[in-house]
């Protein structure tokens, strides 16, 4: 609707010029500028409209903060951050970074220390949109477990939900002591019921649970502290592949070889570009056999993979990966009539069996194939002339991997580190390595 507005402004202003008149009385020079100042006036106020909009609708760090703190002054909820943030105000949220009105994003500050909050806001749909109503939605998110629940049934039910969620594994029980240990804010050797139900309500959020599960991985953002289910992960510097991005109010405005040219123009020096893309590569390989299972990447988009100052690859966002279990048990038994209704997330994409309707459960495309299809354009630009023929290739091969997970393993790990030592070869015993 907006839109529609623009271009019907732009339409009068551009076929409905002044009177003559004034054009008699006004040199056509200053006509000309005239229009084009103009013109700059309500461009330039449609963006700051768009934006303050924008702002308010996905910026709500303040109610999340609200319902935060509300909750634990009541004893409902607790956490490491709880604290700081609803006492002493030594954790500030400053700038909104937030994507989604339902998650909320903020760089802030922590006993001085720089850091990334996140927060989930429950879809307004569901209320009046009021504090109350937010406030209400809230309390569901933390009705487990209930009063009476013994450290044995807590226990159990930790193992049985991260057993659905993640599948059967050995190293489970090591999980689950971490998650206790976690939820053991105090260190009293003890959980209470709020640090019960604060790491109950934590592990409902995909992405949480994805830290939980990789932790210890290197591409992983470090867990620093939580209050109910609000997270404190550490700063990664650069959240996205690209650093800049286009709004989306903007799109229409900005066309799409322009953005790609300041990105490019933009983009660190090509060496430093390898140094990331390495270390992408090496999460890939970090989540493709772990301790708990493999996890598919079903969006593998630039404003997930992030980088620090040190230009090691950090992923800033990991919502957007799931679990092959998870992934599985959405496809188990569903029905289809061709592979896109076998999707989970924006890409994971299994084939559809047309004879009895239902999705198979094994994802076609590998996690590698969709990296290498996001670095073709971020690693191409600017690569040394005696290396661009074989990075083309090898690129190329990686595009086209598909085929089950059981079937193509060997040749992953071959096309993966063919191209890691490509790279690696060339920024080694260098500034950049």
């Amino acid at each position: 609707m907006r839109m529609t507005s623009l271009r019907r402004l732009v339409h009068l202003v551009l076929f409905c010029p002044l009177s003559k008149g004034v054009q008699g009385r006004l040199p056509a020079i200053k006509v000309k500028y005239l229009f084009l100042a103009w013109l700059g006036v309500l461009v330039g106020s449609w963006v700051i409209y768009m934006h303050y909009s924008s702002y308010s609708e996905l910026c709500r760090g303040h109610v999340c903060q609200m319902v935060i703190c509300d909750h634990y002054k009541r004893g409902i909820i607790s956490g490491s951050s709880c604290k700081s943030l609803c006492e002493e105000s030594t954790l500030k949220l400053q700038r909104c970074l937030s994507s989604s009105p339902t998650h909320q994003v903020y760089s802030g500050v922590w006993k001085e220390k720089s850091v990334i909050i996140k927060c989930g806001i429950e879809d307004n749909s569901r209320g009046d949109g009021s504090p109350d109503s937010l406030v209400r939605q809230e309390m569901t998110l933390f009705d487990k477990p209930t009063r009476g629940t013994s450290m044995d049934e807590f226990r159990q039910m930790l193992h049985n939900f991260l057993k659905a969620n993640l599948g059967e594994h050995p190293s489970l029980g090591a999980l689950v002591g971490l998650v206790i240990n976690l939820a053991d804010v105090n260190k009293d050797g003890k959980v209470s019921l709020a640090e019960a139900k604060s790491v109950w309500a934590l592990l409902q959020v995909n992405e949480f649970l994805l830290m939980m599960a990789l932790q210890e991985k290197e591409h992983t953002p470090k867990l620093l502290g939580f209050c109910g289910d609000l997270y404190v992960t550490e700063l990664v510097g650069h959240s996205a592949l690209y650093r800049l991005e286009v709004p989306s109010y903007l799109q229409p405005l900005v066309p799409i070889a322009l953005s790609t040219t300041l990105n490019q123009w933009l983009a660190p020096a090509w060496p430093r570009r390898a140094r990331i893309t390495i270390g992408l590569l090496e999460f890939v390989e970090e989540i493709f056999h772990g301790s708990y299972g493999s996890f598919l990447m079903c969006d593998a988009s630039p404003r997930h993979v992030g980088y620090n100052g040190k230009y090691d690859c950090k992923m800033a966002d990991l919502r957007s990966v799931a679990s092959e279990t998870a992934v599985r048990s959405y496809l188990k038994g569903r029905q289809c009539e061709t592979n896109s209704d076998c999707t989970y997330g924006k890409d994971c994409t299994a084939t559809c069996d047309k004879l009895v309707k239902q999705c198979n459960t094994e994802v076609v495309q590998p996690n590698l194939a969709k990296v290498c299809r996001l670095l073709q354009d971020y690693l191409l630009f600017g690569s040394p002339p005696d290396l661009r023929v074989d990075l083309e290739k090898q690129l190329r091969t990686c595009v086209t991997l598909s085929g089950l997970a059981s079937q193509i393993e060997v040749h992953h790990s071959l096309v993966l580190n063919n191209l890691k030592t490509l790279l690696w070869k060339k920024i080694s015993n260098t500034k950049y390595s």
